[in-house]
């Protein structure tokens, strides 16, 4: 299949270089003509075409056929003739740089993902430390891409170690964190993608094993905003003590699953969690691990519904210890609770 890029027509050098800069923020690449008579073989396919100033009333008098996406670009002070050249080539505002810069990036990003998935959000929270959330966040998102799902792995504990390495890739190629940090407003998902380490269907965004760094909740933003337009289902690994970034992916969830182990001090830890939690988000389901309570009392003293509940798994501590991915064939417990997850208890919306 062709894929068509935007359209960008000038001649004015310096007008040109800034708009090449602003389409690699986006992440795009784009086609340029230098005159108007050369336009005219991309003018109908491009999905968006961005016309300087300089070459408005040439390509006016070629009389290009009507189209949506046709914006004008200056770099000028105000111009009173600006806006009848913005009439005359069709073009449905005019920007003016550098002012518009982000605009336009986000003009360019949005016009390269014409496919919309509107993928949900799935946060994992561990109600105490070692409650096994990092696994059970990874072990979906195995799951959902095996199943042809589109879908992004994202590491929002920046203190912890990097969840590649319960994949096995803490080598794989791709940006981590430190990477994508600068990132805010609209971004391309093919762009995010092809930064990050994607296997098959899979894409992660890991924190990484240097010096740890927060993560600004306007990439978290950004990130979580190209994923809901580019995948199927995001699962989100967040940390028990939440930071704004954390904050920002849990106000997106469809669902917060919060895993409880079922003893005492699980429970009274999970109680201290589940309301920071409630702060940011509205649909929290625990899921139980093992010990001495049952589920009908630990879902009676946080007053949360109960999802399921989730063995140990046997001899997973010491796969994950040799670098290997977590073992999902049918039979084993991770497996049996993520495809019952992904096939039933995903909510339309938060309820």
């Amino acid at each position: 299949m062709t894929t068509h890029r935007p359209l960008v027509i000038t001649d004015d050098q310096d007008l040109l270089d800034d708009l090449l800069r602003i389409a690699a923020a986006a992440g795009v690449e784009i086609d340029v003509a230098h005159a108007a008579a050369h336009a005219r073989p991309f003018w109908t396919h491009a999905p968006l075409v961005v016309v300087g100033v300089d070459v408005a009333d040439t390509l006016a008098a070629t009389c290009p056929p009507p189209r949506q996406g046709v914006l004008l670009v200056t770099r000028g002070a105000d111009d009173p003739s600006v806006w009848r050249r913005c009439v005359a080539v069709g073009a449905v505002t005019v920007l003016t740089l550098p002012e518009a810069e982000r605009r336009l990036v986000e003009e360019f990003a949005e016009a390269c993902e014409p496919e919309t998935r509107s993928g949900e959000t799935v946060c994992v929270v561990g109600g105490r430390g070692g409650s096994g959330a990092s696994v059970l966040a990874t072990c979906l998102a195995l799951v959902a891409a095996r199943r042809k799902m589109r879908t992004l792995l994202v590491d929002a504990d920046p203190l912890g170690g990097g969840i590649d390495v319960l994949l096995g890739e803490e080598h794989a190629v791709g940006a981590r964190w430190p990477g994508i940090a600068e990132r805010e407003g609209r971004v391309s998902y093919a762009a995010l993608q092809d930064a990050l380490p994607t296997f098959g269907d899979l894409t992660v965004l890991s924190g990484h094993r240097g010096a740890p760094s927060a993560i600004p909740p306007e990439a978290m933003r950004a990130v979580l905003g190209a994923a809901h337009r580019g995948c199927d289902l995001i699962v989100v690994d967040v940390p028990r003590h939440l930071t704004p970034a954390a904050a920002e992916a849990l106000s997106r969830a469809a669902v917060t699953l919060l895993l409880v182990p079922s003893d005492v001090r699980g429970v009274l830890a999970a109680a201290q969690v589940l309301p920071q939690l409630q702060k940011h988000t509205q649909c929290v389901r625990t899921v139980t691990r093992p010990g001495t309570l049952t589920p009908d009392i630990i879902t009676r003293s946080l007053d949360t519904p109960h999802l399921g509940f989730l063995p140990d798994q046997r001899n997973l501590a010491d796969h994950l210890d040799r670098g290997l991915a977590p073992p999902l064939t049918p039979q084993t417990p991770l497996a049996r609770f993520c495809h019952a997850f992904l096939t039933g208890s995903l909510p339309e919306e938060p309820s």
